[in-house]
């Protein structure tokens, strides 16, 4: 028994991103479906002084149809940026010294594609989080072209008896075909969410999972 969660690869993703992918056994990176412009895939949010503030990865976006896998960055001169407004931001945040060489150090790096950026990204701050799932690349297993049949695919490659996704999903699931297939369907809800302390007023939930590693640091999970 066991349950699968599938999703998109976002830029420093926010903290229901991370509970999606705690309360799973394996988490799978969906970015072999297109890009789509002005979404999560190549940004996010942190908390300011002035507010919730953007931080935008340039890419180029070649052609309509185009993965998110190959997708690439459009030049290197955003990351000092990034980091720097991150240090600007967080620095006083009671645990940001604690995890900033290990975030620092992604933004060093040359990067070329955005899936790779978003995967690293998530990948470090699971194991900060001390998240355990399992976290998979969907271009390495072998599925279906059908919206459903290609998800119901990947659940079989991990015998798994529950797929966990967010609750878009509801516009387009076919929920009876995965009960055909011994699926059971769960749908993730982000309104239990508690308030933590955050260095700037009014309190904002939907800001990256960088906010709340920074400010509770090892008490992170018990956030989500």
């Amino acid at each position: 028994m066991s349950t699968v969660a599938i999703c998109q690869s976002n830029y420093i993703p926010w903290k229901g991103y991370f509970d999606l992918i705690q309360r799973s056994d394996y988490f799978v990176f969906y970015d072999i479906v297109q890009y789509t412009k002005n979404d999560w895939r190549n940004r996010n949010k942190i908390q300011t002084a002035a507010g919730p503030q953007w931080l935008t990865v340039p890419v180029q976006n070649q052609y309509l149809g185009q993965p998110i896998n190959q997708v690439k960055i459009a030049d290197c001169a955003w990351q000092a940026k990034h980091w720097k407004t991150l240090q600007q931001n967080y620095y006083k945040a009671p645990y940001f010294s604690r995890y900033a060489n290990q975030i620092g150090a992604i933004y060093q790096k040359e990067w070329k594609y955005l899936s790779e950026l978003n995967q690293e990204f998530i990948t470090t701050l699971c194991n900060l989080l001390q998240i355990k799932t399992k976290l998979v690349k969907a271009e390495t297993l072998v599925m279906s072209d059908d919206r459903n049949q290609r998800l119901i695919d990947i659940c079989h490659y991990f015998n798994a008896t529950d797929y966990l996704s967010g609750p878009a999903a509801q516009s387009y699931l076919d929920i009876g075909l995965f009960k055909q297939h011994g699926i059971e369907v769960q749908w993730m809800q982000y309104n239990h969410y508690q308030p933590y302390t955050q260095r700037y007023q009014p309190f904002e939930h939907a800001v990256s999972v960088l906010d709340l590693l920074f400010n509770t640091g090892p008490d992170a999970l018990t956030y989500l």
